[in-house]
């Protein structure tokens, strides 16, 4: 016991003086903080990417290795088929648990919510063609030799890109995949997960069940400023909500995603620190709410939730390996954690580019495809929409490589989905890139092989 409180003690110390987490120095102050964060992130990413990805030990070592070189401390364990435990020797633990078709979360000491909810297996019919069945029709190889070329080249960088797909006028013109990965293996998106989450709400709009320029969203905000706050406004970042982004130890988003059974509780109690709709702020915290109003619309129920998901979103674009991840509350963890293949995330973008309609079904309404799409109001950044980046709307384009309406699905390790109306194409880009990626030049070269040589005026 001595012997490991000690080993303890010196771990702590060493995690104080060195450890990096995204570039920045943790203080000693910060080590509780950086312990629950390193063995919260371990035990959640590990779960999921062996029961979810289908990822080895060495690849999920990489992976976590990545934030930190200091993760390959953690210990990750076993203790049954469907739970990952992660843990700092002697100093602290986390378990996260395995649920078919509802992937991975976190436990905490309550988890019969999520252990009572049945989850619908999806169908596919594997004789219908990409978006509406399993197969696909002749690859363009002038397009795929492209892309491999492509793909090698990331790889001899350091990019570590696993998937690549591209998509026009509704015909998958190629794919490829790194090796271990496939068409079918689910692919984490990261803040991708952001849009899919608008999706959602657009569909409660389809539906009547929300209207965006509705206010008054929560009880807790009913006697304060932040009543005045509207759908719209966290749609486009622009809430006005105070929330530190930086993936940091202590910050709210940390302690959002890997400290706490309800996500959407960490925003929920923030302050406003600007009038809504008028100043743009990127936060993660503000996705969780949109998600926690889905989930109170249809009657705070977990099991409503994801049959909802199931019914009206996974079969009408006939997903075929998508994972929407909740909380310990049943709450969708909207910010971060949806897992797709590559032609799972290319039908997200195809509903998009498509007005709102997939397979013959109109799931949201156009007018809503139209706003998501428009710059927001904000005085600092106008190039974002319903969870969405823009290239243009502000004083330069995002992508000045790109056609000017160009718009993008993005996510830490630079995933992306990016459309491409005025060429009715769709890019997909699935990796786990450490460094930045060139976004703005790689698409613009398969842009140039779809035909088109120069950005369009703004």
């Amino acid at each position: 016991m001595i012997k490991r409180l000690v080993f303890g003690l010196l771990l702590a110390l060493a995690l104080g003086i060195g450890l990096l987490w995204l570039g920045a120095g943790i203080a000693p102050r910060q080590i509780p903080s950086a312990i629950a964060l390193a063995t919260g992130l371990g035990a959640k990413l590990a779960c999921s990417g062996h029961h979810v990805s289908g990822f080895d030990n060495a690849r999920i070592a990489d992976d976590l290795s990545s934030y930190s070189a200091l993760m390959r401390l953690l210990e990750i364990q076993a203790p049954s088929r469907q739970t990952v435990e992660a843990s700092m020797p002697g100093i602290a633990a986390a378990l996260a648990r395995y649920r078919p078709g509802l992937g991975c979360t976190l436990e905490y000491q309550d988890h019969s919510v999520l252990d009572a909810i049945t989850v619908k297996a999806p169908t596919i019919d594997p004789h219908k063609l990409w978006p509406a069945g399993a197969g696909v029709g002749p690859a363009d190889p002038r397009i795929v030799a492209f892309l491999s070329e492509l793909l090698a080249a990331d790889n001899a960088e350091g990019l570590d890109t696993r998937a690549l797909m591209v998509v026009q006028d509704g015909h998958v013109l190629g794919e490829v995949y790194a090796p271990g990965i496939s068409k079918d293996t689910p692919l984490l998106g990261w803040s991708m997960g952001k849009s899919v989450t608008a999706i959602l709400i657009g569909r409660l709009q389809a539906l009547g069940k929300l209207s965006m320029v509705e206010q008054n969203l929560f009880p807790a905000w009913s006697a304060d400023a932040r009543a005045g706050i509207s759908v719209e406004n966290l749609l486009q970042m622009t809430s006005g909500l105070e929330f530190d982004e930086d993936y940091v130890p202590g910050s709210d988003s940390t302690r959002m995603l890997f400290m706490s059974p309800s996500a959407s509780d960490v925003a929920m109690t923030s302050a406003l620190v600007h009038t809504p709709g008028t100043f743009f702020a990127y936060s993660s915290g503000t996705t969780n709410l949109l998600a926690r109003l889905v989930y109170e619309r249809l009657g705070a129920s977990p099991q409503v939730l994801t049959d909802f998901i199931a019914d009206e979103i996974s079969s009408t674009l006939a997903l075929e390996a998508t994972i929407l991840e909740s909380d310990a509350s049943g709450v969708v963890v909207g910010s971060s954690f949806v897992y797709a293949t590559a032609r799972d995330w290319a039908r997200f973008g195809l509903l998009l580019l498509d007005g709102g309609q997939i397979n013959g079904r109109r799931l949201l309404n156009e007018d809503w495809v139209a706003r998501a799409t428009r710059p927001n109001q904000s005085e600092n950044d106008p190039r974002y929409g319903y969870q969405l980046w823009l290239n243009a709307g502000g004083h330069e384009l995002r992508w000045p490589s790109l056609p000017g309406d160009a718009y993008a699905m993005q996510g830490n390790r630079s995933q992306f989905v990016m459309l491409l109306p005025s060429l009715r194409a769709i890019v997909v880009r699935l990796g786990w890139s450490a460094t930045d990626y060139p976004v703005d030049a790689n698409v613009s070269r398969i842009a140039a092989a779809l035909g088109h040589t120069t950005p369009e005026p703004r």
